[in-house]
């Protein structure tokens, strides 16, 4: 649908915005991934000298390496992640025992080049930070027992382990991206923007920015209300997801067949059943309540409304307003 609001805030309006105060600037994603590299060659040559040891190879992870990061705050987490897989004879290990001899390793490695008090262990990744750029690496291990397309076990933040690959889940969205252009991406960005704003604003409201692509593969893939998803023309794809999410209540099951079948997966009694390309045993919103269904679905209704009320301003002024409800103060950006 064309929405009247366009003349005001369009696609190049928030293309603008996406570029100057959501994407990662170039210079930092190269310092990023120049470090990450870094960390890499450095455990990779520790490895090669060592064929006893027991880190097998790491694999660039996360946001950063599907290009789907966005500016971080002072106050938030990691700037990158790195998949350390840990040869295993079986997956049953101490979780806490495991993360100490990682973060040994890790200083191993670097050796007198860095503070001990740099690495610091979570309850599932090891943490390291970059003095000279300010740079935060988490070093997540994933358990490897020989299987093929670097799949293993993640340990996850409530010891969980589950199965995963991070070469199958790059390949996966760097699919989509190859046949829908950089807007995919960039889209995907616009949308962590609103869930980050939208938690500062309710801190009770769950959505993980995983969540929020594989929506976006799931629309990429089937379209939305007989259209597909627009991703050249972002108030348009917004609005498409807001829809999908309000519509459906997300009490619709989401499944991918890039990796298995659809009837491998098992339905369950989860109020939002999304589930992980890669395993078709892991609901990507498993842990979500009722409530927290209601909560996000409620929180996209309100964001449509806004959305719409924006695409029938009868001024610049209150259409910018309108969208500032979305992604905060500094919108449009300069």
């Amino acid at each position: 649908m064309s929405m009247a609001g366009e003349r005001y805030v369009d696609h190049g309006v928030l293309k603008a915005f996406a570029q100057s105060k959501v994407n990662v600037p170039k210079e930092e994603a190269k310092e990023r991934r120049r470090q990450v590299n870094h960390l890499r060659e450095r455990l990779e040559g520790y490895i090669k000298d060592h064929p006893d040891f027991d880190l097998v190879k790491l694999r660039a992870s996360g946001s950063t390496a599907k290009h789907t990061a966005i500016r971080r705050r002072k106050s938030e987490g990691s700037d990158a992640d790195v998949a350390a897989y840990l040869r295993v004879a079986n997956t049953d290990i101490d979780v806490s025992t495991m993360l100490t001899w990682l973060r040994d390793r890790c200083i191993e490695v670097y050796g007198k080049t860095k503070n001990e008090d740099d690495f610091k262990p979570s309850d599932h990744a090891v943490g390291i930070t970059m003095h000279s750029s300010g740079l935060k690496i988490d070093v997540v291990p994933v358990l490897y027992t020989g299987e093929p397309d670097d799949r293993g076990y993640l340990v996850t933040s409530d010891g969980r382990k589950v199965l995963t690959s991070v070469t199958l889940h790059l390949r996966f969205i760097e699919k989509r991206k190859e046949q829908a252009g950089d807007g995919y991406r960039e889209l995907i960005r616009l949308l962590k923007a609103w869930i980050r704003e939208s938690k500062g604003a309710d801190t009770q409201l769950r959505c993980k920015s995983f969540l929020i692509e594989l929506l976006v593969a799931h629309l990429w893939d089937n379209g939305w209300n007989g259209k597909p998803l627009e991703v050249d023309d972002y108030p348009a794809a917004i609005e498409q997801v807001l829809s999908y999410i309000v519509r459906t209540g997300l009490r619709t099951s989401i499944v991918f067949t890039d990796y298995y079948e659809a009837d491998e997966v098992e339905a369950t009694t989860e109020p939002i059943q999304v589930w992980d390309p890669v395993n078709p045993e892991n609901n990507v919103a498993r842990g979500y309540s009722e409530l927290d269904r209601q909560r996000l679905v409620n929180h996209a209704k309100t964001t449509l409304d806004t959305v719409t009320m924006a695409a029938y301003a009868s001024s610049n002024d209150e259409a910018l307003d309108a969208w500032r409800e979305l992604f905060g103060p500094a919108f449009p950006g300069a």
